[in-house]
């Protein structure tokens, strides 16, 4: 099963880390992603998911049929920190999905991302008792790919509209 790279559209950029020099950016992609990579290169009526609880842990399975029969690949997700609307079990399912997905190679090339670092005079930060944080959202404004490994990226900030990362395999 061969799933294309994702467009830089489908990849998300989420602050991880904010200091007073700046932040880590992680890119992840969504659940809404992997269903609709499986549509377009699969069809929708050849996969399906299916959830287990094993030893308190939520496994998600993405089954495909293929011409020699369906296959199952499975993964572990985790729960996604409390937001007070009860949501952290539908994150651990949701991250157990992606997880699966990535088993089955879809999105692995996010894997090869760079270090992402935001330094501070790109981006609005504020530090309260000693804590550094950032209301400022970021996209990929644009990726390549090599062998399936990212070789260019840049990230926009999308509060100010303005290119903030740039980055090119050597």
């Amino acid at each position: 099963m061969d799933f294309r790279t994702l467009e830089a559209n489908e990849i998300e950029a989420k602050v991880k880390k904010v200091t007073d020099k700046g932040a880590v950016i992680l890119l992840y992609k969504t659940a809404r992603t992997d269903m609709d990579l499986l549509d377009e290169t699969v069809g929708a009526e050849n996969w399906w998911c299916d959830y287990k609880e094993i030893k308190g842990n939520l496994f998600c399975g993405i089954t495909i049929q293929t011409p020699n029969g369906a296959v199952t690949k499975w993964d572990c997700g985790i729960e996604s920190r409390e937001d007070g609307e009860g949501n952290e079990k539908k994150g651990e399912a949701s991250d157990a999905f992606k997880r699966a997905g990535f088993r089955w190679g879809i999105g692995r090339e996010l894997y090869t991302a760079p270090l992402i670092f935001i330094p501070a005079e790109k981006m609005n930060i504020s530090t309260t008792n000693g804590k550094s944080k950032t209301f400022d959202t970021f996209s990929v404004e644009k990726i390549l790919y090599e062998n399936k490994k990212i070789s260019a990226i840049s990230i926009i900030n999308q509060k100010t509209g303005k290119r903030c990362f740039v980055w090119q395999k050597k």
